[in-house]
Parts: structure tokens; sequence; C-alpha cells
């Protein structure tokens, strides 16, 4: 698959769920050209079928290569980044719960679920595949989550692209990071404010700021039903180093805190 059908699919997929993602666009296209399309992230489940060392090779045969590595102890996840030959070419971060890490309980909890995957996948489909486990209880839910927001979230949502961004340095309107955010709000979308509205800065060469996830009623095995948390709208704008090349990686102290735009108790 070429990355442009990848990434097509991957907004068809991601705007259902993320009504939000079309209308923040429209807001930069109204003055932009163009919204180029920083990078894409997904989360999944370790020690699985569809863990980040079996997703990697559908992504290295799109012409990217392993960026970095990322280790999030107090989230308990482990993520990697990948850059494509191709710089113009959205970059991809896929992260990873760590369940073996977790409290013995929600082990068990999550273990049921993750035991219904039946096998590793086979084409570049299991990027938008949803769930691979039987709709969850209500229950479980509400345990996952009291320890691992991100848990719950991926309990219920499944596997599909977690967030595009904005590549601010790249609009012509403007440069600032702050009046993207601010444009956000105006239009009626909450802004993320864990560690700060903006993350990061000029000095790490890399700013973040997203908006808090577009919600929507999920309905748990029981009947119950209940807003939860999809997915959101990231905006990063990358400054050049010392030699002039702009900067390409990610701050793991920032990516900490985007994680927090799928929060219920943010």
């Amino acid at each position: 698959m070429t990355p442009q059908a990848f990434f097509d699919q991957l907004w068809y997929s991601y705007v259902e769920i993320t009504p939000q993602a079309d209308q923040i666009r429209d807001l930069f296209l109204a003055t932009d050209a163009e919204v180029i399309n920083d990078h894409v992230a997904f989360r999944t489940f370790a020690d699985s079928p569809i863990a980040l060392d079996n997703l990697e090779p559908f992504v290295l045969a799109m012409g990217y290569q392993v960026q970095a590595d990322y280790d999030f102890e107090e989230k308990k996840l482990r993520a990697r980044s990948f850059i494509h030959s191709d710089s113009t070419v959205p970059k991809i971060f896929i992260s990873e719960l760590q369940t073996h890490k977790l409290s013995p309980k929600l082990q068990a909890v999550l273990g049921k679920y993750i035991a219904q995957i039946k096998a590793e996948p086979t084409d570049h489909s299991v990027f938008w595949s949803g769930r691979h486990w039987q709709t969850p209880s209500l229950e479980d839910y509400q345990s996952v989550a009291a320890e691992s927001e991100y848990g719950a979230w991926l309990l219920t949502i499944g596997l599909c692209v977690n967030h595009f961004t904005v590549s601010v340095e790249q609009l012509n309107s403007t440069n600032s990071l702050q009046e993207v955010l601010d444009r956000v709000k105006a239009a009626g979308f909450a802004t993320n404010l864990a560690g700060g509205e903006i993350k990061g800065s000029p000095a790490e060469l890399l700013e973040q700021g997203s908006s808090m996830a577009d919600k929507q009623e999920f309905v748990f095995v029981g009947g119950e039903k209940q807003l939860i948390p999809t997915c959101f709208y990231e905006f990063a704008k990358r400054y050049p180093d010392n030699n002039g090349n702009l900067y390409q990686g990610f701050i793991a102290a920032s990516a900490d805190k985007i994680f927090e735009s799928t929060f219920t108790a943010a």
C-alpha cells in the first residue's frame, strides 16, 4: 500500500468517530490552501498479536524506517516513531500498553479480551480495524479506567488512528502555535491543558498542543450507555536546529501529556 492510500483511508476512518477533525481542518482551509499533516499515532496492546512489533513490518513496507524508541514509565507504555525516506510523508508514532506491568487484577480483566485477538495482522487494514474483542462490560471499563485511562480508551475504541497533526510551521496564515490553539478554542473546541496548553518549547525544537478528544455514546455489553472519548486533533510546530535542519523527532515529556487528550477526567 502506498503512503497516500494509507493516509486517505486513515482520514476516512478517523473523521467517522472524530467529527471535530473535519471542522478544525476546515478552520484552516478557510485561510490556507493546504493543511499538511505532521504525523499520526496509534495505540495497541503489548504481548498480543497486534503488538507494536507485529505492526512495524507494515509501516516499514511503505518506505519508513525506525526513528526512535520511547518509554513512558508512569503510564506503562512503550512507543516507537517512524520516519519516511520522503520528508513530505507524515511520520508515524505507535505506542503499546505494557499489560504485564499492570496490577494482577487489571491483567486478568484485560487478559480475557486480549485472548480474543485471533491472529497477527496480514495487511495494512489492521490500522483501522477497531476492536478485535467483544464489546466490554461497563464494570470492566470502569476497572480499567481507574488504573489506566489509555487502557480504557483502547478497550472501547480498539486499533485505529488516534490523531492527525497539523504542521503549524507549514501554515501560511500563522506560524504561532498559540494563535492556532486560540482559533480552535474560538470555534468552540476544548484544548488539552495537561502540562500547559503548549507542551515543549523552541529550545527543545518542538512545540505541541491538541484538542480534547471528541466523545460518542458507547453501548456496553449489558446495555448501559455512556459517553466515551474517541480521537483528537494535534498541532505541532517544529524548529530548525543549529544546522538549519528542521527537527523531526518527538519529546517524550510532551508526548506523555498529549496522551491525556483522551482522558475522561481531564
